[in-house]
């Protein structure tokens, strides 16, 4: 049950009515979720400065750092603001002298005319994204290789959601205060909000990437759309100019060439941040990270996802949170309430149906089979642009209390994941990464001849599914991720037993 008690940087908890907001809305909502949108993973909604409901689909919680996407891009605004505030250059300010050597050896007129405001708010004057695989994966100059692509349109005049823009300013912010992005925001930002262990990527040259690679939690996602609702005051402090706030979450540029059909990405952008409908705005990341402010009901929703379909979510608020949002409190409503609170407690992703052992799997378990080189699949990973997968040598899934654990042997090594039959199991793999990531896996018989692993990625979005189907002596594995930057599916490996 919600109390009203408050720690030095969480936000008060209360009940939805206190607010103004009958609890059977946010039930309809969690409820609409779970059922017409693909993965949900954790929401906070505050209202007049107050946490009033919040929940997770376990495995995951609103607790646990989580890499945000293209939502970091709002962070890199707001460092922006407050280089401009401490006086250490102007949006006016020429984008080219910032980098000098940098530049390519002829300079259009169009380059020339770059300006710090054309970087905020996507107006670069570039057709299409300058931040593209082929440069995100090299081990080269960053910021020489966006400042030598084309700058096709006069700056200010045409709109392209552009990653290259975001790296730029956070070049920018590096080279005029002497720090990354992630430690000049500690103490002027983070640090005060409660945000004390947030990571950031970086480029090969250690600049942090700007467009996206933070990593926090939802529930300081929604402290910080707190802050700004709050104009950028925070418990008596003004941590961000004001005028800053206001210029940063107005509509700055139109965006009615955006490519995107969806409604909610069509209202006009900001300083990297995004308009939305119904006076709101927000800053987002791709599959389902948002922080959305919604000034005119004084509320702050923050969002965790893996959504294949960002504008559902969005339209399930405007659907059942939004009307909802009365002007005064409501009487307290126990029943209303109590079933809100079961709901958001028992809340789960599905997992698909099966039994924890058949005859094959005793037939199987513990044995290695063998992939054929001849056989490797070409290809490039599913999930995002990024460098070929890893050839596998061996497969092999073994019985363990309670679950089995698949073992997969490739060039890089011998690589683990546990999974529950009942539940998740929490643990970490490299599976898919050259580093242990933090997991929670299911994994079930879903027929007599065929396992599946269901293997949650708690810092991400991602979810992968990966089917090892038993036929005499091969198994064939495939994988298949919720969503993605690329092909959701890897083409299937098989391997035999020797």
């Amino acid at each position: 049950m919600c109390v009203d008690v408050q720690t030095d940087h969480q936000l008060p908890l209360t009940t939805p009515e206190a607010q103004g907001i009958p609890s059977s809305a946010v039930l309809d909502f969690v409820t609409a979720a779970d059922e017409q949108i693909d993965a949900l993973h954790g929401f906070v909604l505050v209202r007049h400065g107050h946490v009033v409901a919040q929940g997770s689909w376990a495995p995951y919680d609103v607790d646990s750092p989580r890499t945000m996407f293209s939502l970091s891009k709002s962070f890199t605004s707001s460092a922006v603001g407050l280089a401009v505030d401490e006086g250490r250059l102007s949006v006016d300010d020429p984008v080219l002298p910032f980098f000098p050597g940098a530049a390519p050896a002829t300079v259009s007129g169009n380059l020339d005319e770059l300006r710090v405001r054309h970087l905020l708010t996507m107006t670069t004057g570039h057709a299409e994204e300058s931040l593209g695989p082929r440069v995100r994966w090299s081990e080269g100059d960053w910021t020489r290789a966006i400042l030598a692509r084309p700058v096709d349109h006069t700056p200010g005049t045409h709109f392209v959601y552009n990653s290259g823009a975001s790296y730029l300013l956070s070049a920018i912010v590096q080279r005029v205060t002497g720090e990354t992005l992630l430690d000049y925001l500690r103490p002027r930002l983070l640090l005060p909000l409660g945000i004390t262990d947030a990571t950031w990527e970086s480029c090969p040259r250690g600049i942090n990437v700007g467009g996206w690679g933070l990593a926090v939690r939802a529930s300081e996602i929604a402290r910080f759309g707190q802050l700004y609702l709050q104009g950028g005051m925070w418990r008596g402090r003004q941590l961000l100019p004001r005028e800053w706030v206001a210029a940063a979450t107005a509509r700055q540029v139109d965006n009615d060439g955006e490519p995107r059909p969806e409604a909610d990405w069509r209202q006009g952008y900001g300083y990297q941040f995004w308009r939305a409908r119904h006076g709101a705005y927000r800053g987002d990341g791709a599959f389902g990270q948002f922080c959305l402010v919604l000034p005119e009901q004084d509320a702050v929703l923050a969002i965790v996802g893996g959504l294949s379909n960002m504008q559902a979510v969005l339209d399930l608020v405007w659907e059942h949170l939004l009307p909802a949002m009365g002007s005064a409190a409501l009487p307290s409503d126990d029943t209303a309430r109590t079933s809100l609170e079961q709901r958001l407690a028992g809340l789960s992703l599905a997992v698909p149906a099966g039994r924890p052992s058949t005859p094959t799997s005793a037939r199987v378990a513990g044995r290695a089979y063998h992939v054929r080189p001849e056989r490797q699949p070409a290809g490039e990973t599913p999930a995002a642009a990024g460098p070929p997968e890893r050839p596998v040598e061996t497969i092999s899934l073994d019985a363990v209390p309670g679950g089995w654990r698949l073992t997969v042997k490739d060039d890089a090594g011998v690589h683990e994941v546990v999974g529950a039959a009942k539940g998740w199991h929490r643990g970490h793999t490299s599976l898919a990464s050259d580093e242990d990531e933090p997991v929670a896996t299911h994994a079930t018989w879903i027929d007599d001849d065929t396992c599946e692993l269901t293997v949650c990625y708690l810092r991400s979005p991602f979810l992968r599914t990966l089917t090892l189907a038993f036929a005499g002596d091969q198994v064939t594995m495939a994988a298949r991720t919720n969503v993605s930057f690329g092909r959701p599916e890897a083409a299937p490996v098989t391997g035999h037993l020797d």
